[in-house]
């Protein structure tokens, strides 16, 4: 009989091109990202991008001088930013994002709901994290991507997994998990030569992908390692949680997944169910493998009583 786990890798498998049948609209925030998308941005330009995105009710209706001034930048930068996104000027984008701020102030809860809120900060912290795993919801709704990854990072013998600093955890889990339907996971937790060793030997052992996570506050380490990893022949995957910036750029494929920041220290609820959904595309990949290997590590769970009675 099979074990629960190998139970849930085969009930558990994702359908590809099987999209909800639930029309869920985009958030505010992820309508503005949208209009970034696909644009490579400069440092400046991402600075007005983040902008617009952390102030959209009050950025959207201000002036070109304004908001120049409230990020820092010429005006002119502001005017290039416009016309990188395809816009004829900032009117243009400024109305475009109009609509959107109003839509986010329409969103609002009520003045005794949102008291009612901040009565309890760790309801709130978890209202945050809800919030995010609705964001990532409306990702699955088409799940190809995720099973596209999936199938890479399977066949990528080794597979590296990189987290750095506080994103140390997230990659100990999915390199753990990872472990029992893949023959050859190493983790990268440490920067400079050795994290380059590492990678290095990957490489020549026939690897061909990195999988990094790179959560706040994101390290300047963590950075040099990816590019690291991409001179070294590597291509990067990449989890985190921005939409944005010289990581973003460097990656060749890059999954968003919002963080909890309520508390003192973050929470992770959506980089962990993305990090739980790759995994089961790479079960999903190569099914046989993923069974074989299960099953060898049930006997040996088995064999050596690794597990309580329950």
């Amino acid at each position: 009989m099979p074990s629960g786990q190998q139970a849930r890798a085969q009930a558990a498998a994702i359908t590809p091109g099987r999209r909800s049948s639930e029309p869920e609209a985009a958030t505010p925030a992820e309508r503005v990202r949208a209009l970034f998308g696909g644009h490579r941005l400069s440092p400046a330009q991402r600075r007005i991008a983040q902008f617009l995105i952390d102030h959209l009710t009050e950025a959207a209706f201000l002036s070109i001088t304004e908001l120049a001034e409230r990020v820092g930048v010429s005006q002119p930068s502001v005017t290039r930013f416009a016309a990188s996104l395809g816009f004829s000027g900032y009117p243009a984008l400024r109305e475009a994002l109009q609509p959107i701020a109003l839509s986010a102030v329409a969103g609002v809860p009520d003045e005794g709901e949102a008291e009612g809120r901040l009565r309890n900060e760790l309801q709130s912290a978890v209202d945050a994290e809800i919030e995010n795993l609705t964001a990532l919801r409306r990702v699955f709704a088409d799940p190809d991507r995720i099973l596209d990854i999936g199938r890479e990072l399977a066949r990528s013998v080794p597979l590296t997994v990189l987290g750095l600093r506080i994103s140390v955890s997230l990659a100990e889990y999915f390199a753990y998990a990872a472990r029992r339907i893949h023959p050859d996971v190493r983790v990268v937790t440490r920067g400079g030569s050795v994290a380059y060793d590492g990678l290095l030997q990957a490489r020549e052992a026939g690897g061909t992908w990195v999988l990094a996570f790179a959560m706040p506050r994101h390290a300047k380490e963590t950075l040099a390692v990816v590019r690291a990893a991409r001179a070294a022949g590597l291509r990067v995957a990449l989890i985190t949680d921005l939409a944005l910036g010289p990581l973003v750029d460097e990656a060749d494929v890059v999954f968003t997944a919002g963080t909890g920041s309520r508390l003192v220290f973050d929470s992770y609820a959506a980089p962990g169910v993305l990090s739980a959904a790759i995994l089961q595309a790479m079960a999903d990949a190569d099914p046989e493998r993923t069974q074989l290997r299960l099953e060898k590590y049930e006997q040996a769970a088995e064999q050596h009583a690794f597990f309580l009675d329950e």
